[in-house]
């Protein structure tokens, strides 16, 4: 505890000497976002300088991209101090420091840009001499765009002292980050421009609404409003305008965010377009005016007199309009416009006879039913205005109109009847309109309505009445038919009058006449008598044409051949026009084409019921149904004078007869039908007929030569087809290349993919080597693996195409074939060779015969040899005959076969194999055997040849001989034993006989014509070849004969080098 003590004080003692000498430079606490093109201001402050020292700024920044590299912007220190992307702004004022004290400025960026987004620092320089604390602070600036909107229409309004304004203003924002808005609205004078605005209302950052100064008090008493009529709109409510709020309008909106410090900053603001408002001051003087429609009238005619107030903002003064007719008071309507009557009208006014009311606010109406010739005279308005005084009392101005004379005479009929329809033809079912129209009437009216025939010689016959009160009452002949809505009669206006005959008959027809009387009230309200002051009438003849005169029906049809897949539409129309009270029931029947079908209709019609329009306009399907009922479709017009029946992608089922069939009915008043007439229109034939095909199929020739045992491979390609949901059947053909006309089928792929092999291929043994496939929707190949000789022929495809028809039945469209394809299937060729050189053994008695048979060349590698030795021995006659020729007795030494087999070959051996047997057969290789016979007998001598049989394996499995050849002779000579002689050596030889005893002599002959021949030459020439020393160039010297090594080889004449000089 006691060596800690000291410590303890010595570094409260640092501490406390840190706190007083320490710098501390502060900045504007961030990040603080701006809107691009605002004014921007950053402070900066210092403290725990030596005092007294004015400080200095120096402002930097650090781009996000490079937050390590500084770009300096402005100094209080330095003139030069800002980097070039800075230098141009502060040169012109864009950016400076504002010094607020000594140890206190503020950056000010008058216009912020995007690029100026980054980290700011304030630095301010040593001051003290030395450095202990802080001398730069930090603060992000974050730069977004501006999009706040303040729009408003830029317009001019003139109002009225008195009237009211609306003003709205739209403000939008789409600021991400958290912001508040404040709208307020200005006004600005008109007489001094550079004067500051006035504000009207505004709505702060904060929701809470204020006002200006003069505004206070109009807004605490509710002629001042800002309402928020939506998330945008602001709108503004001045009641009660006065001259003092004439000028310009406008509203403006500003955008505030919070910074980290709590303090709000207005980002930025916007106002809108300026509306000029125009007021005119109120007049208060006012005038008045009576008007009427007419000053003379009849006895029982109503009359309409109104007093209108011509002034400024009537609605809000207050008027009071009094009614006087000669010198008395008829009614007076005060503010309140509750009315009073005068004494002599109040009876009036409770019989219904007068009304006094206010229409508007300016406008009072004065209106006297029936009027009588004692209402004749002057009538005057009187107004009277009560208004307030600046003091509080009221006064009281009036003002009358002028003297209105009204002149009423006694009543006199002079009533006109006319009578019209809108046709005199009406057809059966159709409506009877008539109209009596009554002009000229004072008195209420009367209205007989009458029938009788064209001719008018029957009595009339009244059919219904209307009484003077607007009651009706029909006849007891039509009574019934009224109840039942069939008979109307009703009165439109005051006027016109109305008969309407429904569901018109035949025994409708006739004259119509409608006889109108004019009454006339009489007597005193308790007892009202009724005078009949005029009368007249006038008639009109009506004919009905019943609907079975024109009742047509008719079909018809523009496709009558249409393709499977299409539509066709049948049209029955129906004369006359449709008419609710004579509907038309229409039927479509239907006659199928096919023959069974037809057989079945033989004990009827054949047709077929498929749908109904019923009268009531419901429909109604028959037992047979079109395309399943599904593909079928009808509809009528709005007429029901076209009724359509329309069949989509038709099929064999909808082709044959249409007809239709229409019943006329009749609506009777009690709500019964009645059946009128029925008609069948003329029949329609539907053909429905397969489409065109448009199949084509690859016509191209081809040749194609393959080996045996080879896979040969043939395209199908279909170039073309009639529609996408075409399907194919594919059908292989073979015309066999022995000459055979007749084509055999091969192979069958159904539309289905399934597979059906043709007898042919059974026959030759195909099913395991073909192949059929489908390369694509339009590709097919056949190929034949391990293909044989058998198989060479013509080889084509037939396609069927086939397409389902609407009802979902198959059908083939069209068949086409391909071009051929020459399919030649050989052997392999032959190029078996067998050694063909001769040479010559001799061997004594006892040796041993070795016989070689070499084969240089073969067909195949697959090859297999069957090798036989034979041996020929002269009989002395034919010594240049072949091998196997007559004149030599050839004889089997040894065979074997290609399955290397002893004696399989194409010979039998006199020799039996066994242990015994002097034959030694050996294979060196494939291509080299050899024959060795042991303990050679002098009846051994002759020629021998091997005879080579190459056989091949066909694709069946089965060996056959490609080729077969002979190699060349080997002579052989065996020598007898001890005592045998010279002569019996060489005639035992035929080849050593022919070389000792016939070729020398043709050889010698030969020699001594050359030597005759080049002796005659020279001495013709021996003057001129002769050299220096007389001898001659030439020298002849004899023939040198070389002899075979043993006796038994025949001589051989040749020239060597030095045999001529």
């Amino acid at each position: 505890m006691a060596t800690s003590a000291p410590r303890l004080l010595l570094a409260c003692a640092l501490l406390a000497g840190i706190a007083v000498a320490q710098r501390v430079v502060t900045v504007q606490s961030g990040p603080l976002i701006r809107t691009e093109g605002s004014h921007v201001t950053i402070w900066c402050n210092v403290s725990g300088y030596k005092e007294g020292v004015e400080q200095d700024f120096e402002w930097s920044m650090y781009l996000p991209s490079v937050a390590d590299r500084e770009i300096r912007i402005v100094s209080t220190a330095q003139q030069n101090y800002a980097y070039a992307v800075y230098s141009q702004r502060v040169n012109n004022k864009e950016i400076y420091v504002e010094r607020l004290t000594l140890d206190s400025a503020v950056l000010h960026i008058t216009k912020v840009q995007a690029k100026d987004q980054g980290l700011f620092e304030c630095y301010t320089p040593n001051t003290d001499g030395r450095y202990l604390g802080s001398y730069s602070a930090r603060t992000n600036l974050t730069i977004i765009a501006d999009s706040l909107m303040a729009s408003a229409p830029a317009q001019t309004l003139s109002k009225v002292e008195g009237d009211t304004l609306q003003l709205t203003c739209e403000v939008s924002r789409t600021t991400v980050q958290h912001t508040h808005l404040s709208v307020g609205w200005y006004l600005r004078s008109p007489e001094d421009p550079l004067a500051p605005p006035l504000e009207l209302v505004t709505l702060s950052r904060d929701f809470v609404l204020r006002s200006g100064g003069p505004y206070r008090q109009r807004m605490a008493a509710g002629d001042l409003r800002l309402d928020k009529t939506s998330a945008t709109a602001y709108r503004l409510t001045i009641h009660k305008l006065q001259p003092v709020d004439q000028g310009l309008l406008y509203c403006q909106a500003t955008e505030w965010i919070q910074d980290p410090d709590d303090s709000w900053f207005a980002m930025t603001r916007k106002q809108s377009d300026k509306t000029q408002l125009r007021i005119q001051p109120t007049d208060r003087d006012f005038s008045i005016q009576v008007s009427t429609e007419r000053r003379s009238f009849t006895a029982g005619e109503p009359l309409e007199l109104r007093c209108t107030i011509e002034a400024q903002n009537v609605p809000e003064r207050f008027f009071s309009v009094s009614w006087v007719f000669s010198s008395s008071p008829v009614a007076v309507v005060g503010p309140g416009a509750v009315p009073v009557l005068g004494p002599e009208y109040v009876a009036r006014e409770a019989a219904g006879q007068m009304t006094v009311r206010k229409e508007s606010a300016s406008v009072h109406l004065l209106k006297l039913q029936h009027l009588r010739p004692s209402d004749s005279g002057k009538y005057i308005c009187r107004v009277t205005e009560r208004e307030k005084t600046p003091t509080g009392d009221f006064i009281d101005r009036s003002k009358r109109s002028r003297n209105v004379q009204i002149t009423v005479s006694s009543l006199q009929s002079n009533i006109t009847v006319n009578m019209t329809s809108s046709t005199s033809d009406v057809l059966e079912g159709d409506v009877i309109q008539l109209t009596c129209s009554v002009q000229t009437t004072t008195g209420p009216l009367s209205v007989v309505w009458y029938w009788t025939d064209k001719d008018a010689k029957e009595t009339p016959q009244e059919v219904a009445t209307v009484e003077r009160d607007g009651a009706v009452l029909h006849s007891p002949n039509y009574k019934e038919r009224a109840s039942y809505g069939d008979i109307r009669v009703e009165k439109v206006q005051g006027s016109y009058f109305t008969l309407s005959i429904y569901n018109s008959l035949p025994g409708d027809e006739g004259q119509y006449s409608c006889a109108a009387t004019e009454w006339l009230q009489t007597g005193s309200e308790l007892e009202i008598n009724w005078e009949k002051i005029g009368e007249k009438s006038d008639a009109k003849k009506i004919s009905v044409k019943t609907v079975e005169s024109s009742f047509v029906v008719s079909a018809s049809s523009r496709t009558p051949y249409i393709t499977f897949g299409d539509s066709f539409d049948l049209l029955c129309l129906v004369k006359p026009r449709h008419n609710p009270r004579v509907p038309t029931s229409v039927t479509w029947r239907f006659k199928p084409a096919s023959s069974e079908e037809e057989e079945e209709a033989a004990q009827g019609n054949g047709f077929k019921e498929l749908v109904t329009f019923t009268r009531e306009g419901t429909l109604q399907w028959g037992e047979q149904l079109l395309g399943l009922g599904t593909r079928t479709t009808v509809d009528r017009s709005h007429s029901n004078t076209n009724f359509r029946l329309s069949v989509t992608k038709a099929g064999r089922r909808e082709a044959g007869k249409y007809q239709c069939t229409a019943v006329l009915w009749r609506r009777n008043y009690d709500n019964s039908w009645s059946r009128v007439a029925n008609r069948t229109s003329n029949l329609l034939g539907i053909s429905v007929v397969q489409p065109e095909s448009k199949l084509r199929v690859q016509k191209t020739n081809q040749s194609q030569v393959h080996l045996e045992d080879s896979r040969v491979r043939m395209n199908c390609s279909i170039t073309s087809q009639s529609s996408a949901d075409s399907q194919h059947a594919v059908l292989w053909y073979v015309r066999r290349a022995s000459g055979s006309e007749t084509d055999e089928l091969l192979l069958r792929i159904e539309r289905s993919g399934a597979f059906e092999y043709g007898a042919y291929a059974d026959e030759e043994r195909l099913r395991r080597r073909v192949q059929a496939e489908r390369l694509s929707q339009r590709l097919y190949t056949l190929t034949l693996n391990r293909a044989e000789s058998s198989d060479s022929g013509t080889y084509y495809c037939l396609v069927e195409e086939w397409l389902s028809d609407p009802d979902g039945a198959w059908y083939r469209v069209a068949r086409e074939a391909s071009g051929f394809t020459q399919v030649l299937v050989r052997q392999p060729e032959i190029r078996l060779q067998v050694e063909e050189q001769e040479s010559n053994i001799t061997i004594p008695e006892s040796g041993s015969i070795r016989l070689g048979c070499s084969i240089p060349s073969q067909s195949s590698r697959e090859s297999r040899f069957s090798v036989s030795w034979y041996v020929e021995r002269s009989d002395g006659e034919y010594d240049d005959a072949q091998p196997g020729e007559e004149g030599r007795q050839r004889e089997c030494v040894f065979s074997i076969g290609h399955d290397a087999v002893f004696g399989n070959g194409n010979c039998n051996p006199r020799d039996e194999s066994g242990p015994s047997s002097r034959l030694q057969f050996e294979r060196q290789t494939s291509d080299q055997y050899s024959l060795t016979i042991q303990g050679a007998r002098p009846s051994d001598a002759g020629r021998y040849y091997c005879h080579v049989e190459e056989w091949l394996l066909n694709p069946r499995n089965a060996w056959y001989r490609l080729a077969t050849n002979n190699s060349g002779f080997t002579f052989v000579n065996v020598l007898a034993q001890a005592g045998s002689s010279v002569h019996s050596v060489v005639c035992s030889n035929e080849s050593l006989f022919y070389f000792v005893f016939f070729y020398p002599f043709p050889i010698f002959g030969i020699l001594l014509i050359a030597l005759l021949l080049v002796r005659f030459k020279s001495r013709n020439s021996n003057k001129s070849q002769e050299g220096k020393n007389g001898a001659p160039l030439l020298w002849i010297k004899e023939p040198h004969l070389s002899y075979s090594p043993t006796c038994l080889d025949p001589p051989a004449l040749s020239l060597h080098p030095g045999s001529v000089d």
